[in-house]
């Protein structure tokens, strides 16, 4: 961790923490599909003669469930206070 923080500011580290509440872990979409093929596959063997088998989907976790979609001015504003947080500074390009 100290060697991510020595090559990463404030401010991109919390770039990529907004990221990650998004999207869901940085490198795990392929972890969550190749586990839910496997769980699918596990119910599709004993399931019951009458069942249909539920969509991949039903397996995968949503990572995004806020019921309000921010806007990027939201998102840039969490993505401010995350920085804060982090003892980042704001630099602009004036």
């Amino acid at each position: 961790m100290r060697h991510l923080l020595a090559d990463m500011g404030a401010a991109e580290l919390a770039e990529w923490r907004a990221y990650e509440e998004i999207t869901g872990p940085l490198g795990g979409a392929r972890g969550d599909i190749n586990a839910a093929t496997i769980t699918r596959a596990i119910v599709a063997v004993n399931r019951g003669k009458n069942h249909k088998v539920p969509p991949l989907a039903d397996f995968l976790p949503r990572w995004d469930r806020t019921r309000v979609r921010k806007n990027p001015e939201d998102l840039f504003k969490a993505a401010l206070a995350a920085n804060t947080a982090l003892g980042g500074q704001v630099i602009t390009n004036n």
